[in-house]
């Protein structure tokens, strides 16, 4: 009996991968349950600010923006100032413009008359003596931006938005 046990079960694990279950229960055997795999955690749903501190991030990444305006830039001249200045201003503006479409509120001269089609205080900001009864118009001082679109890449589920930049260690 034994000897037709075992080419029973021989085979049975050869060829199916599993002990029968008159095999297993004939040796005193009992089955194991696989453990279940640990849920992986649910992504974070994104919240607004992941947008904005993301496009933060692709300014560190392509221009250093972040460790520009954090460092005190007192000690150097304005001549050195002004030639950092000049790279960051194209990287940023790079960067900008391959993530984010801008156009102005008002495509106007600024420093001319302009005439003001609506004073939604959310696009348009009067500036002076503003009298009780808003103008039709005044001098654009100042076009305004307004985004006309946003192609952000998609967030990977494991990447914190709060890390701006992660830090650089260089291993010797």
């Amino acid at each position: 009996m034994r000897l037709i046990l075992a080419f029973r079960s021989f085979f049975a694990i050869l060829f199916k991968g599993a002990l029968p279950e008159d095999a297993a229960a004939a040796l005193g055997l009992t089955r194991r349950t696989a453990p279940k795999p640990a849920p992986s955690p649910a992504a974070a749903p994104a919240t607004p600010s992941d947008g904005a501190l993301q496009i933060l991030s692709i300014l560190q990444r392509d221009s250093r923006l972040v460790d520009f305006l954090m460092e005190d830039i007192s000690a150097y001249s304005d001549d050195q100032v002004g030639a950092a200045v000049r790279t960051l201003h194209d990287q940023s503006r790079d960067a900008l413009n391959r993530y984010i479409q801008l156009a102005p509120v008002i495509d106007g001269v600024e420093g001319t008359f302009t005439r003001l089609a609506s004073i939604d205080p959310s696009s348009v900001k009067l500036l002076g003596n503003v009298p009780p009864q808003p103008p039709s118009g005044g001098v654009l001082r100042h076009k305004g931006w307004r985004c006309v679109k946003v192609d952000l890449p998609a967030l990977q589920g494991k990447q914190d938005a709060k890390i701006i930049a992660p830090a650089e260690v260089e291993i010797e």
